[in-house]
């Protein structure tokens, strides 16, 4: 029931991604605008991730799931009577709420399971990022039926009564009931937040900036984008778009069972290395070329079709699935008794990579006026995390095992470096002649 919750809020909380195309018509945003108007609302539902994690180990996951959500359902409704872009610049932060739903679900799930098991039940709950495919598949149709504001209000009835039955078919998860029972005080919100010290943690926040942040972003960006680039209409783009936000909600599922499997660090460098290379073919932009031949200039262009194009953010979105449930897997583990402030900070972080990078990706193509600048920026951004997480691996391989710090670092270096060896034990003494 967590996980249909999660995908009700994430329905709603990527709602600019459809109608903010007819809106930016509306009022003749710029590229900028329109980014800073699909962001918004991704903006509140990431600052929120904290305090609602350290809330939700104090108070349990119902209560405030219950609240956030029937807030986010009328901040919605409130949406669908907005004229002006300052008031849907308002109306998209209360939007934004439904956001804060992960961190509350993150902190409440993962306490209902063991450690062992934790990756697969977290990757079913963050499956719920499928809400986005399907704004993508509905919304289209109803906007274009019925309007835009018809969208707005319907997706908050949904949200609303979402919100009531979760409430009314979950229970409270064992540690607050065991708290009830024996009439023990939760962890003060201060010492909750004690590991954020910690730079590991920011690391794993940096992860998730790309694995979660970008994904929202491309949810958001791609139906523009499409209907930009290739020139379809805002329901065939719709349509295409999901098969980008699809693969990277459901197969969170597998990431996680193969983050139990085989170990989340794995999981994170295949991640890490298929989203460069996705991200580095979808960075070249259409060129055409004029080659000096020997009978004169011959030209030619290279450019992605829709369907390479499609085939590619597939790949990608499949590999960011992973990379999801691989960082919430490292969360439980390392830091068991502070997973609400953890997991909240880590899912703030991604979340306003989710802010960030739409308004980056329109102002990078009013800057550069090339389409595939958003690709560019996420290659950078991906090749960064990956040189990061590999050599603080590397520094604490060392740091364990400082013998490694002797060998050298190709085989063909053997014979060039001292090898490291165990100092042979003394023989013993002989006994004296007698």
């Amino acid at each position: 029931m967590s996980t249909f919750a999660f995908t009700a809020c994430f329905a709603v909380w990527t709602i600019f991604s459809i109608i903010g195309i007819r809106i930016k018509q509306e009022l003749g945003l710029s590229e900028a605008e329109f980014g800073l108007l699909a962001g918004t609302p991704i903006l509140t539902g990431s600052l929120i991730r904290v305090p609602l994690g350290v809330w939700t180990d104090q108070v349990g996951g119902r209560l405030v799931s219950l609240l956030v959500m029937l807030s986010a359902a009328v901040a919605t409704f409130l949406l669908s009577h907005a004229q002006t872009y300052p008031q849907f610049l308002l109306a998209a932060l209360g939007v934004g709420l439904a956001g804060g739903c992960f961190s509350v679900g993150v902190a409440y799930v993962s306490k209902f399971f063991p450690k062992k098991t934790q990756g697969t039940a977290l990757g079913i709950f963050g499956a719920g990022n499928v809400g986005a495919a399907v704004t993508k598949f509905a919304a289209p149709f109803v906007m274009l039926a019925f309007g835009w504001q018809t969208v707005a209000q319907v997706w908050a009835g949904a949200l609303a009564v979402v919100a009531v039955v979760a409430f009314l078919v979950t229970r409270d998860d064992p540690e607050l009931v065991e708290r009830r029972r024996t009439g023990a005080k939760p962890t003060p919100a201060l010492m909750q937040l004690s590991p954020l010290k910690k730079l590991q943690v920011w690391r794993f926040a940096l992860y998730y900036f790309f694995v979660f942040g970008a994904f929202v972003a491309l949810s958001l960006w791609l139906p523009h984008y499409l209907v930009a680039v290739y020139h379809l209409n805002i329901a065939a783009a719709g349509m295409l778009a999901a098969a980008y936000s699809i693969p990277g909600s459901l197969f969170r599922v597998f990431g996680g069972w193969l983050s139990d499997r085989i170990g989340a660090r794995k999981v994170m460098y295949i991640t890490f290395g298929v989203s460069v290379l996705c991200t580095f073919l979808l960075s070249y932009p259409a060129t055409t070329y004029i080659v000096d031949g020997i009978q004169g200039p011959i030209t030619f262009r290279l450019a992605t079709g829709l369907i390479p194009f499609v085939v590619i953010l597939f790949c990608l979105g499949f590999a960011m699935s992973l990379g999801k449930a691989a960082v919430y897997k490292h969360i439980p583990v390392y830091y068991p008794d502070h997973i609400g402030s953890v997991g909240g900070l880590v899912g703030m972080i991604g979340g306003l990579g989710g802010f960030v990078l739409p308004i980056a990706f329109g102002a990078l193509n009013d800057l550069t006026h090339v389409w595939t600048s958003c690709f560019m920026l996420l290659f950078v951004l991906v090749a960064a995390a990956l040189a990061w997480m590999h050599f603080a691996i590397r520094r604490m391989e060392r740091a364990r095992t400082p013998q490694l710090a002797d060998l050298p670092e190709l085989p063909e270096m053997a014979g060039l470096q001292p090898s490291f060896q165990t100092p042979a034990a003394p023989a013993p003494a002989r006994p004296a002649a007698a």
